[in-house]
């Protein structure tokens, strides 16, 4: 991608930095009219996007292109379940909303970034969330919660199968304070171990993890540890919180920070989850207002 940069006017006064990307001029993220600041944090999606254990590989194939039609179209075969995306409840649990009968309030609002620092397996709990946000959380916020994973974000069975997790007693912990959204920078809204990588319904799809599972923990049984099929999947649906897996991006740099949240899903009926474009946004001067809606003649 080529970029320049070049200063601008808004029709505020305000001094402005654009971008000219392939010839084209743009705002910048963190310097436009609106005088917000804009963070992508969502991971990539395309060709060879990393891609969770039982899913059929992204396939995008370019259906017109220049020297052919002179225009790009492209189709794109692909689950809603790669790179940074929002599960509806019925992704898991029978009978529950799809993802175009959620309200959209759901997909917009006010949150927090937290940091929880995990290592291989480690577990997510109750205390460690209450220790993180127990007195800054509100109700019917959004919460992202940076383990430090979304660094290890590429095809391999460390992210995806040695990832830390959410246990059921975090599903409770985000149930209490009445959250509305929760985010995390790992594979799954549940611990590896609790989904079909592990012990549980169509899986092992990695029966060597046991072993290895046994010697990391002190000789326990996968099994004993998880002994249910992704408990906090439905913990948090039941209750109508939506969870965000894969959260990437610059995660980091609004980390410790309250924000605005944005990531509104297709419009898919009978949609079991969408890959989205997770953004946050910040207002430093606090100047920026939504539109009330008035008629204009």
């Amino acid at each position: 991608m080529l970029a320049t940069a070049m200063r601008a006017q808004a029709p505020t006064g305000r001094k402005i930095v654009t971008q000219k990307i392939r010839g084209v001029t743009f705002e910048e993220n963190l310097n436009n009219a609106m005088g917000l600041e804009f963070y992508n944090l969502s991971h990539r999606f395309g060709y060879q996007s990393p891609n969770w254990p039982y899913f059929e590989d992204v396939k995008i194939e370019r259906i017109h292109y220049m020297a052919k039609s002179g225009v790009l179209s492209q189709r794109i075969t692909t689950s809603m379940h790669n790179t940074t995306h929002i599960d509806a409840p019925a992704h898991v649990v029978q009978g529950t909303p799809f993802i175009d009968e959620v309200p959209l309030p759901h997909f917009f609002g006010s949150g927090i970034v937290i940091s929880i620092p995990k290592k291989k397996w480690e577990q997510i709990t109750y205390d460690d969330l209450e220790k993180a946000a127990g007195k800054i959380v509100r109700p019917r916020d959004v919460v992202i919660v940076n383990t430090g994973w979304h660094k290890l974000y590429e095809d391999s069975e460390d992210y995806f199968c040695r990832s830390p997790g959410f246990v059921p007693s975090a599903g409770k912990w985000f149930v209490e304070k009445q959250v509305k959204v929760v985010g995390h920078d790992t594979q799954a809204n549940d611990h590896p171990l609790a989904t079909a990588i592990g012990p549980q319904r169509n899986g092992p799809l990695h029966p060597h993890l046991a072993a290895e599972y046994k010697e990391w923990s002190g000789g326990r049984d996968w099994k004993d540890d998880f002994p249910e099929w992704e408990p906090v999947h439905r913990i948090l649906f039941n209750n109508g919180i939506l969870g965000i897996e894969n959260v990437g991006g610059d995660i980091d740099k609004v980390t410790g920070k309250r924000c605005t949240f944005a990531f509104f899903p297709w419009n898919w009926d009978r949609g079991d989850g969408c890959i989205i474009r997770l953004v946050a946004i910040t207002d430093p001067k606090g100047a920026y207002r939504i539109e009330k809606g008035e008629t204009f003649a």
